[in-house]
């Protein structure tokens, strides 16, 4: 039989790592499948996981508890009141201002799958919020449109294996969040008006491995971004962990191309220079040369793309009432998390040209939110004050 060599050994190695991610967290205590990191090559594994899905057709997402509100309890009681109990009685809920409505309440251990909602209103003005194991602060805290990667409220295509946004304005997540003892999900509606969310939440209830970290998630913004300053996408992670993923709602105030900067990811003791350290900001986000293409007129122009792990959009301004030119660019590292071991911090430049000094940088104060995805152990450091809604305001 013929010996094989490293680099065989390397590519059926590589294969396996495809097929079966992380195989070994496959498995819970008993050394059976647990059913909790599903891909591909999981798919035929039978497991004892229990699934379970919250609505507004079963709050608690109980067994055999789904569509069983009476009409004069359902929002759309009034649509069904010629079918009765069972037809579509309690699809959506409504939020009235200033008032916080918990879409879930788990006992674990077990998952968070995947989300779906519409939410109507304003996207930027509906704050989402994840608490895990009966803690006091959130481990995420993001307002709705951002944490789906559309935080300037407009429908954009997006087909990514974290996040999608489909027609019309359907928003689905599919992180995995596990935990031990407690998921609380809950949407605060800061706007003026009432909203009405359509909403489903699928989880799984199974044994988690001890060495499982917590899904967190960070949205901050600066408006403008002071002269010769960075932007911090996050700071002040303490405890081991990797961060997998960044989304950037990205206003530009000047004419020209904005995105010269580099990100940076400071970890475990770096002080003023960083241990990674990119070379733009459309090479972050898995693009070049300005995210731009030649049109059919031989002109530049911005080029939308979604891809599983990297995408970009542009928002241009219409003539009228959308005077700014908008981008909104996300980046998953699902294959290449960032790991760390006791902190992290993550920053990017607003850097664009001189118009009349070619060949000269030119620091930019541009409207620039994000979000931070991570996973890490718990307890996680507080999250710096949520902007209010004058804060948030993108109009």
């Amino acid at each position: 039989m013929r010996k094989l060599n490293t680099v065989s050994i390397l590519v059926i190695c590589s294969f396996l790592c495809a097929v079966f991610p992380a195989s070994a967290q496959l498995y819970g205590r008993d050394n059976k499948f647990n059913g909790l990191y599903m891909n591909m090559g999981s798919l035929p594994l039978l497991s004892d996981a229990k699934t379970r899905s919250i609505s507004p057709e079963n709050f608690t997402g109980e067994k055999g508890k789904g569509g069983m509100a009476a009409l004069q309890e359902g929002t759309a009681g009034k649509a069904a009141q010629d079918l009765g109990t069972g037809w579509k009685v309690n699809p959506y809920v409504w939020i009235e201002p200033d008032t916080t409505f918990t879409l879930a309440e788990i006992d674990g251990p077990g998952a968070i799958q995947q989300i779906w909602m519409t939410p109507r209103g304003h996207w930027r003005l509906s704050i989402l919020r994840i608490y895990w194991d009966n803690e006091k602060q959130p481990s995420v805290e993001v307002p709705i449109g951002d944490f789906f990667g559309v935080g300037w409220g407009d429908f954009k295509q997006i087909s990514s294996l974290a996040v999608c946004v489909n027609p019309g304005s359907a928003l689905n997540c599919y992180w995995v969040m596990p935990f031990a003892k407690k998921c609380r999900i809950t949407l605060e509606n800061i706007a003026r008006e009432r909203i009405n969310v359509y909403y489903q939440i699928n989880y799984t209830l199974t044994d988690v491995p001890d060495n499982a970290a917590y899904f967190h998630a960070q949205f901050r913004r600066t408006n403008p971004l002071p002269y010769k300053q960075d932007y911090t996408i996050v700071d002040g992670i303490r405890g081991k962990g990797h961060y997998v993923g960044t989304y950037l709602a990205w206003g530009s105030n000047n004419n020209g191309w904005w995105g010269e900067g580099e990100i940076k990811f400071y970890m475990d003791g770096d002080s003023e220079f960083p241990t990674i350290c990119g070379t733009g900001t459309e090479d972050y986000f898995c693009g070049s040369y300005c995210f731009a293409v030649k049109n059919d007129e031989g002109k530049l122009e911005y080029k939308d793309y979604t891809t599983p792990y990297a995408g970009f959009y542009a928002i241009k301004p219409d003539g009228f009432d959308k005077s700014q030119t908008r981008f909104g660019m996300y980046r998953w590292h699902v294959m290449d998390p960032v790991r760390f071991e006791k902190e992290l911090k993550v920053t990017i430049q607003a850097l664009g040209w001189h118009s009349a000094f070619k060949g000269k940088y030119l620091p930019l104060q541009d409207d620039i939110s994000s979000v931070a995805f991570w996973y890490q152990t718990e307890p996680h450091a507080a999250f710096p004050r949520l902007p209010d809604r004058d804060e948030l305001e993108i109009n």
